[in-house]
């Protein structure tokens, strides 16, 4: 499978044009987090370095073909002194298949505040899928291979009361990435459409269902590393009418909130 180093490094076609590779991939769609990734990459490359992005807000227009690049366009809605503002469109076949708006900010000083990391399992007294014998394992998990995910068993979820469905995930990088702190940013985009929609599925483990990620929106808090560990504290509040609302907080291994999620999926029902 492709390195998330070849699936972020975009060939530049024009001053606010870029392209993606074509990631060896197992699935019949390109992946969300790809296309998410991508799309922030282009973003940032038209952006002044002393600008960090603190949000994207996209929305998944049409399946992608994994076996075609894809296309993104950038428009400069905004540069102010403090804030600026990119639109992105990711084009194959000339038709747009996701669209992102993505915000930067210069930073400032402020107030504080953050919550508390839930008590959960230490990530290395949990099982590494890699030591597992391979026809064990599912295709996620080969398809992400380098990805070190680590799932905290129903037993050790912390639940909280009133909250229908709850899944809390370890995940790293398995190697050492580079130390440029917006490459982590856009590595996070990529892993966060990752596991986040399977938490609307945990109060129906024997439903078969349609799944595909609709809108998606990301929040950055703080610094992190990707390829440190991070706990992703994930639940759904809602699921109805063939849809479901998933959200994620995202945290280091030190406790610190460094990003949420919010994202909508389908989970249509498969009848014979």
């Amino acid at each position: 499978m492709s390195s998330i180093e070849e699936i972020l490094e975009l060939e530049r076609l024009e001053k606010d044009i870029f392209r993606g590779i074509v990631a060896d991939t197992m699935l019949t769609r390109t992946f969300g987090g790809q296309v998410a990734g991508q799309a922030l990459v282009s973003a940032v490359r038209t952006v002044d370095e002393r600008y960090r992005v603190h949000s994207l807000h996209g929305y998944f227009l049409r399946p992608g073909n994994p076996t075609i690049p894809t296309v993104f366009l950038v428009d400069r809605i905004r540069d102010g002194r403090s804030f600026c503002t990119r639109r992105v469109t990711g084009v194959q076949d000339g038709q747009a298949i996701f669209t992102m708006s993505a915000s930067f900010h210069v930073g400032d000083i402020g107030i504080e505040h953050e919550d508390e990391m839930p008590p959960v399992p230490n990530p290395e007294d949990l099982p590494d899928t890699s030591e597992m014998m391979s026809e064990e394992l599912s295709w996620e998990f080969r398809e992400w291979a380098d990805w070190d995910l680590r799932f905290v068993p129903e037993d050790k979820v912390t639940r909280r009361r009133g909250v229908p469905a709850q899944q809390q995930v370890w995940f790293r990088y398995r190697r050492t990435l580079p130390e440029d702190p917006v490459f982590h940013v856009c590595t996070l985009a990529y892993m966060s459409d990752m596991t986040l929609l399977g938490s609307a599925k945990v109060p129906h483990p024997d439903e078969d269902i349609q799944q595909a990620s609709l809108d998606h929106a990301l929040w950055f808090m703080r610094p992190f590393r990707a390829d440190e560990w991070l706990l992703y504290d994930q639940s759904s509040p809602s699921a109805g009418f063939g849809r479901a609302l998933t959200q994620g907080r995202i945290f280091d291994r030190s406790g610190n909130l460094v990003a949420a999620v919010v994202q909508e999926g389908l989970t249509r029902l498969l009848r014979d």
